[in-house]
């Protein structure tokens, strides 16, 4: 099992009413289909929210980065950066789940 650190936006945080970031549990190859799978599983009230619940697929304006790079049009299963889980008990760097804005 890995511990990863997640970072939600201020929003999910309220949504599932957690303070600060979040740390789930994943086994087996760390990509971000099997993180947000485990945050989805603990915090339920988050489903749909940052992936469409039918296709899978992120949501519009949810953008995701991890070790000062956005991953957000990689594939959902290609893995994540080493620093996420560089640590044996928990990542050294956060998977971080960002609310973009849009407009002028």
């Amino acid at each position: 099992m890995t511990a990863v650190r997640v970072v939600l936006p201020a929003h999910l945080k309220n949504l599932a009413q957690v303070h600060g970031e979040v740390v789930v549990s994943v086994s087996g190859p760390l990509t971000q289909r099997v993180v947000l799978d485990a945050v989805e599983e603990r915090f339920p009230m988050l489903c749909g929210t940052i992936r469409d619940r039918r296709t899978g697929r992120r949501r519009p304006f949810v953008r995701f980065y991890a070790c000062e790079r956005d991953l957000s049009n990689e594939p959902p299963d290609a893995p994540l950066p080493d620093g996420v889980a560089a640590a044996i008990t928990v990542g050294t760097e956060p998977f971080l789940v960002v609310g973009a804005m849009a407009g002028g």
